[in-house]
């Protein structure tokens, strides 16, 4: 299976038809085409981020509304994808030495996986699970685990990291339709190492944009387990974008496949 890194924007995406969506549709379409219908889909969402690693062990995860101020019709959204315990406990034991908790009750499936998957797999029939975000853990410690959890892609697990390499709210700028200077700029540089140089993403928070594209890590994390995935398939590894560039501002939807 492919990996990818979808910059997921605003959760009314999953209602919308828009160029993002449009292009989410046709990634969800080339996939069943060439590599067949995944077994599970492993997502690590910037939405499920906590002080410890876990995966949703539920056979039916909930869908979560975890925003607020958006539609009746947003929060009546329902993406009733079946979960897999026994994936759930593949990825634990794939992750060894690190320790991932099963999450039998407490999480389910957020905006950040059901508004990408909602389009990618519209029909709901593929099992999601999600790995949480640690945010106890370094760069150098989401790298390593995004490694560990390379062997599942040959295994039948799409792994889909969902945030935004750009991602900062509090510059938002409703009805602008590209990005500022910095967030394109900070783009660029990521598009530049994640095409190029996958294993050098951590170079990337020493970026001078950097502070301002990420003022919070759970964005940015995601991209990292995409990157790291590419980098431990080593020279084999193709690593395309797409979606590319940022909007209403500073929020970039680049998202990028990883083919081996």
């Amino acid at each position: 299976m492919p990996a990818l890194f979808v910059g997921h924007g605003s959760p009314t995406n999953a209602l919308e038809s828009n160029r993002y969506t449009d292009a989410w549709r046709e990634l969800g379409r080339s996939i069943i085409a060439e590599a067949g219908t995944p077994r599970a889909i492993l997502a690590i969402s910037a939405h499920w981020y906590i002080n410890a690693a876990a995966v949703t062990a539920m056979a039916r995860p909930r869908t979560i509304h975890d925003f607020y101020g958006f539609s009746d019709e947003l929060f009546a959204f329902e993406y009733p994808a079946p979960g897999d315990p026994d994936v759930a406990g593949e990825i634990v034991e794939v992750a060894r030495p690190v320790w991932v908790g099963l999450d039998h009750d407490s999480w389910g499936l957020d905006h950040g996986t059901w508004s990408v998957l909602a389009h990618l797999f519209p029909d709901a029939d593929v099992p999601v699970i999600q790995l949480s975000i640690d945010a106890t853990k370094s760069v150098g410690e989401h790298l390593a685990l995004a490694t560990q959890l390379a062997p599942l892609r040959e295994d039948g697990v799409l792994i889909v990291g969902s945030g935004n390499v750009v991602h900062n709210l509090r510059m938002l700028t409703w009805g602008r339709t590209d990005g500022f200077d910095w967030a394109d700029r900070f783009d660029d540089a990521a598009r530049e190492v994640v095409t190029e140089r996958p294993g050098d993403v951590a170079s990337l928070t020493s970026h001078d944009d950097f502070r301002m594209a990420a003022p919070t890590p759970d964005h940015f994390v995601p991209l990292l387990y995409t990157a790291g995935l590419a980098a431990a398939a080593g020279d084999r590894a193709r690593v395309t974008s797409f979606s590319e560039g940022a909007t209403m501002g500073s929020i970039s939807m680049t998202s990028y496949r990883v083919d081996d």
